[in-house]
C-alpha cells in the first residue's frame, strides 16, 4: 500500500481529505448542535442546479455550484428572517427546486455532460493540484472567520434569544454561518459528491459530540475523526478499487453507529 504514495493523484487525494475533514469538523459541529443537518443536504442539492447551469452556459460546473450554493444560503437566511419560516420547510423547497433545475439545464445542454457522475457521488482520487490550492484557501478563510466570531457563533448556536438580548446580532451571525455552510458544501462536492455531502459534514461531528462537553473539543474531535475517516476511506477505495466517496461515508457511519453503544455504556456506569 505504501507504493500508492508514489502517485501524485493519491497524495492529492490525501491532502484534499485532510482539508475537507478540518472544514467539516469546524462547520459540521455548529450544524449538528444547531440541528441543521438537513440544511447541508438542501444546499448541496440546490447546488446541483448550479452544476446544470454551468454545463448549459459552458462554464466550470463547480463555479456554477458555488454561486448557487452561496445564493441559496443567503436566500434561506433572508427568508428565515423576513418570513419567519422554519429551516426544514425552506430546505425542502430548495432541495427539490435545485435538483429539478439541474436536470432541466443538463437536458437542454447539447451533447453529453462529462464528469456528471463524479459531481453526484464524488471522486477524491481525481482532485487536481489547482483544486487543492482553492481548498486550502477556503479552509484557512473558514477557520479564520470562525475563530474571529467564535463566541457569537456559540451563543447563536445554543440560544438565539439570548444572543439577541445580549445584542450579538444573531440574524447576521446566522447569515454568516449559512454562507460558511454553503462554501463547505462546495468543497465537499468533489470529495463525496452532492448526494453524500450531508453524511461527511455531520457524521464526524455527531460522533465527536458523543464524547465532548464543549464546542471546542467537539470541533477538534470532529476534525481528527474526519481525517481518520477520509484517509481510511481513500486507502480502502484504492486497495479494493471501489468508489472513494461512498467508502468514506461507510467508514464514517460504521464508526458512528459503533460509538453509540459505547457512549450509552459510559453514561450508565
Amino acid at each position: 500500500m505504501i507504493e500508492a504514495l508514489g502517485f501524485e493523484f493519491f497524495r492529492n487525494a490525501l491532502i484534499a481529505g485532510v482539508l475537507a475533514a478540518i472544514t467539516c469538523g469546524v462547520i459540521g459541529s455548529f450544524v449538528v448542535v444547531k440541528r441543521m443537518a438537513t440544511l447541508a443536504g438542501g444546499i448541496s442539492h440546490a447546488a446541483f442546479g448550479g452544476i446544470g447551469l454551468g454545463y448549459f452556459l459552458g462554464i466550470d460546473p463547480l463555479a456554477g455550484a458555488a454561486a448557487v450554493a452561496l445564493a441559496t444560503s443567503g436566500a434561506i437566511a433572508w427568508i428565515r428572517m423576513e418570513a419567519h419560516q422554519h429551516l426544514d420547510t425552506l430546505v425542502s423547497a430548495v432541495w427539490a427546486t435545485g435538483m429539478a433545475a439541474g436536470i432541466l439545464f443538463i437536458y437542454l445542454t447539447p451533447g453529453f455532460a462529462p464528469d456528471l457522475f463524479s459531481y453526484l457521488f464524488g471522486n477524491i482520487l481525481l482532485v487536481p493540484r489547482d483544486t487543492l490550492l482553492m481548498m486550502g484557501v477556503l479552509t484557512a478563510g473558514i477557520c479564520a472567520v470562525v475563530a474571529t466570531l467564535y463566541p457569537r457563533l456559540v451563543a447563536v448556536t445554543f440560544d438565539e434569544e439570548y444572543a439577541s438580548v445580549m445584542d450579538l446580532h444573531p440574524d447576521r451571525i446566522m447569515v454568516i454561518l449559512l454562507l460558511l455552510t454553503g462554501l463547505t458544501v462546495v468543497m465537499l462536492i468533489q470529495i463525496v459528491g452532492i448526494i453524500l455531502v450531508i453524511a461527511l459534514l455531520t457524521l464526524p461531528a455527531a460522533t465527536a459530540r458523543l464524547f465532548s462537553h464543549s464546542i471546542k473539543r467537539m470541533i477538534l474531535g470532529a476534525s481528527l475523526l474526519g481525517i481518520l475517516f477520509t484517509t481510511t476511506g481513500i486507502w480502502l477505495s484504492y486497495a479494493f478499487d471501489i468508489p472513494s466517496g461512498a467508502t468514506i461515508v461507510i467508514v464514517s457511519a460504521c464508526v458512528y453507529f459503533g460509538a453509540l453503544p459505547i457512549q450509552h455504556h459510559m453514561q450508565n456506569r
